[in-house]
């Protein structure tokens, strides 16, 4: 097990369990401490414990989308400096434009792409 990957906690935010199953498989294999939420509510409580270095974040989702968590999380100066991977469904490039200009570092498309996601992760935290 790679031992700065321990180190690393990466909060998933996504409104599917299933989601969340996979991706949390993937990462806790590499060696990463994986916090989740079922939506932003339950993010927004996971930040004020403990400060994940990278969050994975669901656009679509009930009440408050991952939209607003992302502009929300950029406004604060608290939060902004976290990085934010966009892990969504929606994939024309008009919305993957948009959450880069909001600032978000990557966007990974689903279904998810197991060796694009680790890749992609591992370059966010390194």
């Amino acid at each position: 097990m790679d031992t700065t990957a321990a180190r690393k906690k990466i909060l998933i935010v996504d409104d599917s369990n299933t989601n969340i199953v996979l991706l949390e498989a993937i990462l806790n294999s590499k060696g990463y401490e994986i916090k989740t939420a079922l939506n932003v509510k339950e993010a927004y409580t996971m930040l004020e414990k403990d400060r994940p270095e990278l969050i994975l974040l669901d656009l679509l989702m009930p009440k408050i989308s991952g939209y607003q968590f992302l502009d929300q999380l950029k406004k604060n100066n608290d939060t902004r400096e976290i990085p934010v991977i966009i892990v969504s469904a929606v994939t024309d490039a008009m919305n993957i434009k948009k959450t880069l200009d909001m600032g978000a570092v990557d966007y990974i498309e689903k279904p998810v792409d197991i060796i694009a996601l680790v890749k992609k992760v591992e370059k966010t935290l390194n």
